[in-house]
């Protein structure tokens, strides 16, 4: 009996969660039969999870549950496990060990054959957002504008850097607690500055791009503040429950293009699925994917605002 796929999400809460979706229409259009679902886990439960459905942390050779004819590609992870799935794998890109959080685990990935490898897809996440709203990615230099200080930011610092850019600014409430952010920005030899968040709004015409990384509603006070009849650059509001926020459609009514987290679940959700099913495509002798395909499909799955 062929082995049946798996992989899930793991989180709490988890309930919510729309990687199912997303991931299912993914596999449906590779062909794929792929058994992805959610686990509902705490912080001291991620090692032992990932310890018996992908392997232990630096083994020779993944230990599955195979006697039940499970075979697990991976797991995604989300809040608020990102920092204890590091711990689980026995391989990480140069993305986890710089930002220090993953939100990806692969089982046997050819990168890092026989170990679990730890990658950070919410870099990808982030630039396929800001393309799909406009962003030119081959263009160089400028800042970008980031609101906020935690996860997400640290990821959105990264993709400034892949994109190019020269400095970030940084909109924070209290500049003390931007200390990750502003190491991180060092490290890769980014200028950057702490401003207010109301501050950061009024300078966006003259950013290359804003992340908006606040929790649902956050920035909602912040709308009065965005410029009126001003050029304004693509916004990415990571926060897409409700949507469109308050923020984004502010932005709208400016005529600013705007994506949605959902679209920044939909990239790196795709960039997942590329991972989790390089072995099984490589061992099948499948083509590459239509990758375009594949993301419509996910899009059109996740509803209008992931397009």
């Amino acid at each position: 009996m062929r082995p049946v796929l798996r992989a899930a999400v793991l989180g709490r809460p988890i309930a919510h969660s729309l990687s199912p979706v997303l991931h299912a229409a993914a596999y449906r259009v590779l062909g794929l039969d792929v058994d992805y679902g959610r686990r509902d886990l705490g912080e001291d439960e991620v090692l032992a999870f990932a310890a018996e459905h992908l392997g232990a942390p630096g083994a020779a050779e993944p230990v599955l549950a195979a006697a039940r004819g499970q075979d697990w590609l991976g797991c995604s992870v989300t809040m608020p496990l990102k920092r204890a799935a590091v711990a689980a794998a026995g391989h990480v890109s140069d993305r986890v060990r710089l930002l220090g959080t993953a939100n990806t685990l692969v089982r046997d990935h050819p990168s890092a054959p026989g170990v679990v490898h730890a990658e950070n897809t919410d870099v990808d996440g982030i630039l396929g957002a800001l393309a799909a709203a406009g962003l030119d990615r081959a263009a160089r230099g400028g800042t970008v504008g980031v609101l906020g200080n935690g996860g997400t930011a640290t990821a959105a610092v990264l993709a400034a850097t892949t994109l190019g850019a020269d400095a970030v600014l940084f909109g924070v409430r209290d500049a003390a607690r931007a200390a990750e952010v502003t190491a991180l920005a060092d490290a890769l030899g980014l200028r950057w500055e702490t401003i207010g968040q109301p501050d950061l709004l009024r300078r966006a015409p003259g950013l290359r791009a804003v992340v908006a990384t606040l929790p649902p509603r956050a920035a909602d006070v912040l709308a009065a503040h965005v410029p009126a009849d001003a050029a304004l650059p693509p916004l990415l509001d990571a926060a897409y429950d409700p949507w469109p926020s308050v923020l984004a459609s502010a932005w709208s009514r400016e005529v600013g293009p705007v994506a949605s987290g959902l679209s920044m679940l939909l990239h790196q959700g795709i960039e997942q699925v590329r991972l989790f099913t390089a072995r099984p495509r490589a061992a099948a002798g499948m083509p590459e994917p239509d990758w375009a395909a594949v993301t419509r499909a996910a899009a059109d799955a996740l509803g209008p605002a992931a397009g």
